[in-house]
Order: structure tokens, then C-alpha cells, then sequence
């Protein structure tokens, strides 16, 4: 535990160093977003500078490189790989949401499709290579699932990587959340005796917790989907592997409510033509009916702490077999 901690501050030290000549970097070649139409009191933002995953994802490579035994643990080299390939499709959506660019971003479809296909490899790798195909139940027991846990698997992390996506639309809201999972997950590895999922689960919070130096409000750049495709799909993956995905829901509460919207509202709207929230995601919805982006930004951080304790709490609560 003493060395995932560790990995983790340092991870931090060095986004924190990172960040500034990135940030610097990125305005000297104006590589600000543009934001949508559909945002009227968000366009103050235009022009802010995207692409900050990289404060995350430059200090994660280098310190679990160094940190994580993964020459011996060569199964967390999964969200590694996980984290390049959703990076580069988010890296590439990102370029088409500068100000200034004629093509768009990658299409929803395609970004859905893409990650489908990676997640059913992951899928397999997790089955057939790491060998964690049960589902624990808390209070009752773990099973094994067999070939059924192949497209579960899957279907978890395309909903998680899609999930995180959605939610990134307020300073400091994904960073800070996601924050939160990575932490519980790392207890609940330190817990299993998987101190090498913890370290790594630490050393994504540490770099979170870097960029949030940079994204707080009113932020000096934007993670993009750069960051928050790699976020969901890595958070997926680590849950997988620890065996208590079906506390996910809980500890991720705030994507689940996110993306949960935007499902019921286009739902809705194709089925009756009426509305359920003003705009969805619902922490749009919230800023409509008056909300400040910082009061949305810290509630749900508080929500996300209580749901994480709380799913910590359930995860010691699977009977060993």
C-alpha cells in the first residue's frame, strides 16, 4: 500500500510539472475547442485549450513503467493497451472539435463501434489469459459465469468508456469523479492482495489529481475525449480485474446518472417528442434550472465519495468460497 501511495505522488509531481508547458504549448498554438451551439452559456469557453488527457495519460505511461512489476503482472499491460487505442480515437475526435477545423469529430456511431471491437478483445484477454470470469455478489458468494462473462465483459466497457465520455462537460467533473473510482479500486486491489492493480489504479488518480490543478474552474484546458475515452475504458478494465464490476454502477453512480439521461431523453423524445430533463446530460439540466457549474461540480464530487465508501464497504462483503 506504502508503494502504491507513493506512485501515485509522484505520478501526481509529475503531471503537475508536465501541465504547465503543455497548457503553454497548446495556446501558443491556439488548439482551443469550439463549443456547440446547443451551449449558449458555455461559449465563454471557446477557444480553451483541449487535448489535457495528455497531462494525464504522459505521467501514468512513464511512473507504471517504472512502479508496476508488469514484467511479472503482464496483465495490466490490458489497460495500457486499453488506454492507447481509446486515446488515439478521442485524440483524433479532438482534432475535429478545434475552432477553425471544416471536418467535425468522430461520429458517435463509429466511437461506439470502434471501442466495441476492442472491448470484445479485451474481453477475451480477460477470459481466456487473466482468468476472472465470475461475478462476486455481496453477501452471497462468487460464480463463475464461463463464456457468458465474454460479452459481459464487453458490454461493461464499451457502457463505462461511453459513460465517462458523456459526463466530461463541466470543469473538474470527470477528473474529479473518476478520481474517486480509481481510488476505490485501489483499495478494493490492495484488499484482494493485488498490489499491482492498486498501484496502478493510484498512479491514474495521482495524474487525475495533476490535471484537476489545471481544469479547475474556470479551467485552463479541457481533457477532450483524448482523456476521457482512455478514463472509462481503463476504469472498466481495472474493475474487470479485480472481479467486482457489478459494484461499478455504484462506485461510478455520477455516469450512470449521466448517461442514464441522455438515454431517457433521447428515448423520450423519439417516442413522444417531449422532453424529460431542459438538456441532457443532467448536469446540464442542472445548470438550466440554476445551478452554478461549480456547486454541480462539487455535489457530484460528494455524491461520488459516498457511493465510493459505500462500494468499498459491499466489496469486503463477498463471502470467500
Amino acid at each position: 500500500m506504502i508503494h502504491a501511495l507513493y506512485s501515485g505522488f509522484i505520478t501526481f509531481l509529475i503531471a503537475l510539472a508536465l501541465g504547465e508547458p503543455i497548457v503553454r504549448y497548446l495556446r501558443r498554438r491556439r488548439i482551443g475547442k469550439q463549443i456547440s451551439e446547443y451551449l449558449p452559456e458555455h461559449q465563454k469557453k471557446a477557444g480553451t485549450p483541449t487535448f489535457g488527457g495528455f497531462i494525464i495519460w504522459l505521467p501514468t505511461l512513464v511512473v507504471t513503467a517504472v512502479a508496476v512489476d508488469w514484467w511479472n503482472h503482464q496483465s495490466i499491460l490490458l489497460p495500457l493497451g486499453m488506454i492507447a487505442v481509446t486515446a488515439a480515437a478521442g485524440f483524433v475526435d479532438d482534432l475535429g472539435t478545434l475552432q477553425d477545423r471544416r471536418q467535425g469529430g468522430l461520429s458517435w456511431r463509429f466511437k461506439l463501434g470502434f471501442t466495441a471491437v476492442f472491448a470484445l478483445g479485451a474481453a477475451i484477454v480477460l477470459y481466456r489469459y487473466i482468468e476472472v470470469e465470475s461475478i462476486n455478489i455481496p453477501y452471497v458468494g462468487s460464480y463463475g459465469l464461463g463464456l457468458f462473462y465474454i460479452p459481459l465483459a464487453a458490454a461493461i466497457i464499451v457502457a463505462t468508456t461511453s459513460a465517462v465520455a458523456v459526463s466530461d462537460g463541466l470543469d473538474g467533473l470527470v477528473g474529479g469523479t473518476t478520481l474517486i473510482a480509481f481510488i476505490a479500486y485501489g483499495i478494493i486491489g490492495f484488499i484482494q492482495g493485488q498490489e499491482f492493480v492498486a498501484t496502478f489504479a493510484f498512479i491514474i488518480a495521482g495524474a487525475n489529481l495533476g490535471y484537476l490543478w489545471y481544469n479547475a474552474h474556470p479551467a485552463r484546458v479541457i481533457m477532450g475525449d483524448t482523456g476521457a475515452l482512455a478514463l472509462g475504458s481503463s476504469l472498466a478494465v481495472v474493475s474487470l480485474m479485480t472481479g467486482q464490476w457489478l459494484l461499478l454502477p455504484l462506485i461510478g453512480i455520477i455516469f450512470v446518472v449521466e448517461a442514464g439521461s441522455n438515454i431517457l431523453q433521447i428515448g423520450s423524445y423519439k417516442l413522444t417528442g417531449r422532453r424529460i430533463f431542459r438538456r441532457a446530460p443532467f448536469h446540464h439540466h442542472l445548470e438550466l434550472i440554476g445551478w452554478a457549474e461549480t456547486q454541480i461540480v462539487t455535489r457530484f464530487w460528494i455524491i461520488g465519495i459516498a457511493a465510493a465508501m459505500l462500494g468499498v464497504a459491499l466489496a469486503l462483503e463477498v463471502p470467500e468460497r
